[in-house]
């Protein structure tokens, strides 16, 4: 939920508020968000208690304010907050929050608006506020995010050098109540001119327009040989890198031109000018105070907006709402182009649409198509395919409650242009991911994920069985694994059995407790690695075929593992692992490991590191109940509260009969050549 500090500014609204207009009915997202923050939308004439709302001073907010006059009931304003979706609101994406403002509108100078109070009057000398800015800043810079996202961080701009002049869409409300006209456009890019006599001049078009959605100021006639109209969806930080200098009216892109660095020359009265950030042409007399960039932030991204979770349907702090729209971001920029997809069974083919086709088509096929990226599921990759150079796709670590064997879909997918995690053979994306360092706040934001996994016993397919009590003495947990998995192949060391891992844990554990933990798919009888009871026991002391894992890991001492996945959870639960093959986890220095290690594994990473990398920044999340892309707190919560939709009788009937012929798994699964 929202931190206390982030509700200052909501301050006392009305809890019924009455609308005037067709939009608040058109777009739930407005009312969801209104209602999480406590208030109820209805039509008809408000009472002395009550309030009105309107949209900004949009052409239909004339309605409301004279309600709200003739009533003299308070008049509450609405607009986006400065971080809203992927595509304009006119393309049909709601936002992710709002400023809800009883005292103006923020881009009108002519009264102060609540914006303009916080910044006026707020100490804003909380160091917790201020740390939350700075990461803030500098992890949207990083991530590339603006209020709309529709644009190619891959896109290069023009050679740096270039004085960058930002346009907006003609008679935009913020350029009406901002002080200026269309004239100020064409002085703004005459004063440019003046001001850097022989540079290029880059104009950048507002979104919309660039979406043919409404004109701009500019044109192609604006300009003249040294003039450039970049309409290109370039992402507005890679030009601020290479800005000499940013000419604006009111954009909110001279504010982030502000957080990128810059001091840019503004011609209007938007919200973020008059705080000695900015060389003011038309300033504004009451605002003297001097502020920093994080102070700035701080009101405008934490403490103004009223963020709201759309899969959680409810109030959020800014964090986690960037975590949402970096999601929904990273789902739009990856698929954007479309998939050709080989390799994947008919069961998983729904589930793979709502990860990658929500914003280009997915075709299935084993023949990749010019011009379309190729996913292929990992571990069905042949030879001939590896060639075509597909992108390989597996399932995350936080996965599901229940098997993929058994058809149970999975909540976190992986894709890897390098390799996959589980190939110590090659590279792989998630190995450069573990050896970088995690962007601002990534290591608090993997701290806390990973409390919560422990204190919450969330593991990757969630498997309820009893606790037993287990023997005193020294516990060593030993996880079995599928035999003929990929992991084992390719990340085992001569240890590569069920059998030999047990008696190598015993012959070097003597006096340990030694608990074998079958993996779930062989116990389910869907693949091999079974290990005869009367065997078992030579070597182990119990043998646990169906217990819950994470109440499991809290109670033993080590893992000693081949190369399951296991041993990662127990790293995240403070447990020593011991690796008797190669998996992504080992090789770090987090772990003892008595096999070969791949040489390239140089980095040292602490334990916040891996987890970032392995749970956050690698994987993709899709909430199974909103259908939405999503960050890996959202599974969590659903994992640990049970809110997964229950599979169909189709699902379940083929998982059993998928069973009966687990011996022929040929018939249900690719030919073993393919893996």
């Amino acid at each position: 939920m929202r931190a206390a500090k982030d509700l200052e500014a909501v301050g006392d609204i009305p809890r019924r508020l009455f609308f005037y207009n067709a939009g608040m009915l058109r777009q739930r997202r407005l009312r969801e968000i209104l209602h999480a923050a406590g208030h109820e939308t209805l039509l008809g004439l408000p009472a002395p208690d009550d309030g009105v709302v309107v949209w900004g001073r949009s052409p239909y907010a004339a309605r409301g304010e004279a309600v709200a006059a003739r009533r003299a009931v308070p008049l509450i304003r609405l607009e986006d907050a400065f971080l809203r979706s992927i595509r304009p609101g006119r393309m049909g994406d709601p936002p992710l929050g709002l400023l809800i403002d009883p005292e103006g509108v923020h881009f009108d100078s002519a009264s102060p608006s609540r914006i303009e109070r916080l910044l006026a009057g707020t100490p804003l000398d909380d160091h917790a506020v201020l740390q939350r800015a700075r990461d803030g800043i500098a992890r949207i810079r990083e991530l590339e995010l603006s209020k709309y996202n529709d644009f190619d961080p891959a896109l290069p701009a023009s050679d740096p050098g270039y004085v960058l002049v930002i346009d907006q869409i003609a008679g935009d409300a913020s350029i009406t109540h901002g002080g200026a006209t269309a004239a100020t456009f064409r002085e703004m890019l005459a004063v440019a001119r003046i001001e850097n006599p022989g540079a290029r001049i880059v104009i950048r078009t507002h979104a919309e327009t660039r979406a043919g959605l409404r004109p701009g100021h500019y044109t192609s006639e604006s300009g003249d040989a040294a003039t450039e109209i970049c309409d290109a969806p370039i992402s507005p930080w890679k030009l601020f890198e290479g800005a000499i200098a940013v000419y604006t009216v009111s954009s909110l892109m001279g504010y982030e031109a502000i957080l990128a660095g810059h001091k840019p020359r503004v011609f209007g009265q938007p919200f973020y000018a008059g705080w000695g950030l900015t060389q003011d042409e038309n300033p504004v007399p009451r605002r003297t105070r001097k502020l920093t960039r994080a102070q700035i932030f701080a009101v405008t991204h934490i403490l103004a907006p009223t963020w709201f979770d759309p899969c959680r349907k409810r109030l959020c702090s800014f964090e986690e709402a960037v975590d949402q729209l970096e999601a929904e971001v990273r789902a739009f920029r990856e698929d954007r182009h479309g998939y050709v997809a080989g390799g994947m069974s008919l069961w998983k083919r729904p589930h793979l649409r709502r990860f990658f086709g929500r914003h280009g088509p997915l075709r299935f096929s084993e023949r990749p198509l010019p011009g379309r990226p190729f996913l292929y599921w990992a571990s069905r990759i042949s030879p001939e395919i590896a060639a075509q150079e597909p992108i390989r796709v597996e399932d995350g670590f936080l996965r599901s409650r229940g098997l993929g064997a058994e058809l149970v879909p999975p909540l976190s997918l992986i894709t890897d242009r390098q390799g996959i995690y589980y190939d110590p053979t090659r590279p792989s994306d998630l190995e450069d991911l573990i050896a970088q360092e995690p962007p601002a706040g990534g290591r608090m934001r993997a701290e806390r994920l990973n409390a919560r996994l422990s204190a919450e016993g969330v593991t990757k397919y969630n498997l309820e069985g009893p606790a037993p009590a287990l023997p005193e003495g020294h516990r060593i947990l030993v996880p079995g694994q599928v035999e003929d998995d990929a992991s084992i192949r390719l990340g085992a060391s001569e240890v590569c059995t069920n059998l030999a891992l047990l008696c190598e844990v015993r012959r070097r554990n003597p006096d340990s407790i030694v608990i074998f933990k079958p993996h779930p798919d062989v116990v389910a009888g869907l693949r091999p690695g079974a290990v005869a009871r009367d065997m078992a026991a030579k070597y182990a002391d119990l043998v646990l075929p169906k217990v819950d894992l994470g109440a499991l890991l809290e109670t033993v001492d080590e893992v000693w593992t081949m190369t399951s996945g296991l041993g990662f959870e127990a790293l995240l639960r403070g447990k020593p692992v011991t690796t008797l093959g190669a998996p992504f986890y080992a090789g770090w220095g987090l772990t003892r490991d008595l096999a070969r290690m791949p040489e390239r594994r140089k980095a040292r990473p602490d334990l916040l590191q891996l987890a970032h990398a392995a749970l956050i920044a690698y994987p993709r999340y899709l909430d199974p109940v909103n259908r939405l892309p999503c960050p890996p707190e959202v599974v969590l919560d659903r994992l640990a509260q049970g809110e997964i939709p229950r599979r169909g009788p189709l699902n379940r009937g083929l998982s059993k009969f998928q069973g009966l012929l687990a011996s022929q798994s040929w018939i249900w699964r690719q030919s073993r050549r393919h893996r």
